[in-house]
């Protein structure tokens, strides 16, 4: 079949035909010349293959055709305006969706407050928030589950980055510890004291380790931050976490210390697919997150 190639004006022309039924006032409504207007509309024509029109002396009318054809146009139109219309709305963010990963504890601290005021500007932007460590962040992200990831390290060579902020680790442990008093704490100052770690897994036990402290054998080794204050606060280890996290523990009762080593920090990192265009709404989200990360800097 040979490519059918009608412009805008074509099609106008060829409707105001369609709803005039008179040459003389179909050209007149498209601004052009009888002569000029018949010429098109036989070209049109030649272009379908078929007659759109029946012609007399008296009177103009389409066939059957041509009617066919021009409800085919009409619906196209309405389907072109409903199209831009939903276009303008998820470029004025009235419509949309914008799905998030965070590490469990930026899910926790950051995430309540920014959705909230991200819902208050944007009512009708379904929000979706995925907590998920490191790599499983990362993942959803590679995979197009998520626009955006909040994280803290893993291998970002495929993705667009921006630092938020960069954290201190504490020392965490009970407040009768012989450390608890102290205003900051070295690495080199917790030798010999027996550690609750996070699993291998996770972006903190990462950091912890890059930064020299291992795991001695026999330490105890928990998924879950609430499950080390637990096993902290019975007294079976002191342990080191990222200040985002210090929630956990101050509910349990816990004392913290800075550790003031420079060589263990974590980033808060935001990442995106390379070469992957935001929506409107997943930018505004991007925003709302760097503007919180910003004052909570």
């Amino acid at each position: 079949m040979a490519s059918i190639n009608l412009s805008a004006r074509d099609i106008e022309a060829f409707l105001a035909l369609v709803e005039t039924q008179h040459f003389t006032r179909a050209a007149e409504r498209c601004h052009l010349s009888q002569s000029a207007f018949s010429q098109k509309i036989a070209r049109i024509e030649k272009t379908a293959g078929v007659a759109l029109f029946e012609r007399s002396t008296r009177h103009v009318a389409p066939t059957p055709e041509g009617e066919v054809f021009a409800d085919e146009v009409r619906r196209i139109q309405a389907d072109l305006q409903h199209a831009l219309a939903h276009l303008h709305e998820l470029a004025t963010r009235h419509v949309g969706k914008v799905a998030v990963a965070a590490l469990p504890s930026v899910a926790a601290v950051w995430m309540p407050q920014v959705i909230a005021k991200y819902r208050a500007a944007h009512p009708n932007i379904r929000v979706e928030l995925f907590d998920a460590l490191a790599g499983g962040g990362l993942a959803l992200l590679r995979e197009g589950r998520v626009d955006i990831a909040i994280t803290a390290g893993g291998d970002l060579r495929e993705f667009d980055v921006v630092e938020l902020r960069s954290e201190r680790f504490h020392l965490v442990c009970p407040r009768d510890h012989a450390l608890a008093k102290r205003r900051s704490l070295g690495l080199a100052q917790l030798r010999g004291e027996p550690l609750v770690h996070l699993a291998r897994g996770s972006s903190v036990r990462q950091h912890i380790e890059a930064a020299g402290v291992a795991a001695a054998p026999g330490a105890l080794e928990v998924e879950h931050l609430a499950t080390v204050a637990a096993l902290v606060a019975q007294g079976l280890g002191v342990s080191v976490v990222p200040e985002l996290t210090l929630f956990h523990f101050e509910r349990a009762g816990l004392a913290h210390v800075p550790i003031r080593d420079a060589v263990l920090r974590r980033p808060i990192l935001l990442a995106r697919r390379k070469g992957k265009a935001l929506s409107a709404a997943a930018r505004a989200m991007v925003e709302a997150v760097v503007e919180h990360a910003r004052r909570h800097r």
